[in-house]
């Protein structure tokens, strides 16, 4: 059973960064996908960004070039570097993996459906 832990939320001014990291353990596998994704209150919980353990990324729109996410080197950790942080992106980040690893269309996905674990979420409050 894999089990996710999320950390380093917290409140923000706009303009300012944050580091996201989510820890994965329970899995010996080597072929996954690994996501970030958010829900502010009253609305749909979206992608924002995703990375396989081959490397390759995707990222929702409302986020490109200001944030990044990335692997630690045993694969096992997943980092969501975000900055120019504004107040839109409030929301409960949540990590999720997809195991095993399927993807036929554009990979990495970054659909909900497609991640069968979760994270319980970390907070981040960005203020204007």
């Amino acid at each position: 059973q894999l089990h996710l832990v999320e950390s380093g939320g917290g409140s923000v001014q706009s303009g300012e960064s944050l580091r996201l990291a989510c820890a994965a353990s329970g899995y010996t596998g080597s072929t996954h996908s690994m996501g970030w994704f958010r829900q502010a209150p009253g609305k749909e919980r979206e992608g924002v960004a995703a990375i396989d353990s081959g490397g390759r990324t995707r990222y929702g729109n409302s986020v490109k070039g200001r944030f990044t996410i990335s692997l630690s080197n045993a694969k096992s950790t997943v980092f969501l570097e975000m900055r120019s942080l504004k107040s839109d992106d409030t929301a409960m980040y949540y990590c999720a993996a997809q195991v095993p690893y399927i993807c036929g269309g554009a990979c990495p996905p970054l659909e909900r459906a497609h991640f069968n674990y979760w994270g319980q979420g970390t907070q981040v409050t960005v203020s204007s």
